[in-house]
């Protein structure tokens, strides 16, 4: 483990911890992930159990820091920050939160130093949050798809058939070597309507944070986030309505969705970014 790229900040005594993780620059869709992790922060009181040597990790022309300027006065210069946070959840349950920007650098370094921190810390279980534009309605419950070591590990989430080949995120390497070393390490990731996954969608992070419950049986209170599901499906309901070509889109991924296809051709039905670019608007009060 390379000492040079983190800073333990405290060491609490934990009981079987686990591991959330979302990093800020990889796929994201609906902003899905983001918030299911500001969900976790609001309703689990935290501290920063480490910190990560951003010099050696990340690239600060493509994640600047951010400067606050007062009435000309250059008042307060903000560092990118990846860090390791724990927490008791109001059940009991001790919560490990890795969260920041995806490191640009020293990928295989980052890992060997989790995996290593992990192990100390005693972690069973590893969970990494994602989300990906599908040809899914929003008039549907949101699927997750799991990747994990094994399909007993997620019977109770679902995968998607078949084999594929995809970029890999950080979080995907530090799965594979989570589980080389006895940690299960489970991907969660939410399937959001292609034409909504520009804009925050609450519903997928609903769906992450349930898969969470699922595998963890980590309560988790929803409530907020429903109420929030709700008003943004009533406005894309109501921009959706007066549109025949909308419409029939939305029609013919309710037919997929409901026959448990998982892929559909879409070339012939309206372009997602069509609608996207006039939900935007719409959200935006500019239609």
């Amino acid at each position: 483990m390379d000492r040079s790229l983190y800073e333990l900040k405290s060491k609490p005594l934990l009981k079987e911890p686990i591991l959330i993780t979302s990093f800020q620059g990889w796929i994201d869709a609906g902003l899905a992930a983001s918030g299911a992790m500001t969900e976790l922060l609001a309703q689990t009181p935290t501290e920063v159990l480490a910190t990560f040597n951003t010099d050696e990790l990340l690239d600060y022309r493509t994640r600047r820091p951010t400067m606050r300027i007062d009435d000309g006065i250059s008042d307060e210069l903000e560092w990118p920050n990846i860090e390791l946070r724990w927490g008791r959840h109001f059940s009991g349950q001790d919560v490990l939160l890795l969260i920041g920007p995806e490191p640009d650098f020293r990928w295989k370094g980052f890992i060997e130093t989790i995996v290593d921190l992990l192990r100390r810390l005693d972690v069973k279980l590893a969970i990494s949050l994602g989300a990906f534009p599908a040809p899914v309605p929003h008039t549907r419950n949101v699927k997750l798809a799991a990747t994990a070591p094994s399909l007993s590990a997620v019977e109770s989430i679902g995968v998607l058939p078949g084999t594929i080949e995809v970029p890999a995120g950080i979080e995907s390497a530090l799965n594979e070597r989570l589980n080389a070393n006895n940690i299960t390490a489970i991907g969660l990731w939410a399937r959001v309507p292609h034409y909504v996954s520009t804009m925050a969608f609450p519903a997928a992070s609903i769906a992450l944070l349930e898969g969470i419950t699922k595998l963890s049986k980590l309560p988790i209170d929803l409530s907020e986030l429903k109420e929030m599901s709700k008003e943004t499906t009533k406005k894309v309901n109501s921009l959706i309505e007066n549109n025949d070509e909308h419409n029939e889109m939305i029609h013919q991924l309710e037919i997929s969705s409901d026959s448990l296809e998982t892929e559909l051709n879409i070339s012939n039905l309206p372009s997602g970014d069509e609608l996207a670019d006039e939900l935007e608007r719409f959200l935006r009060g500019e239609i």
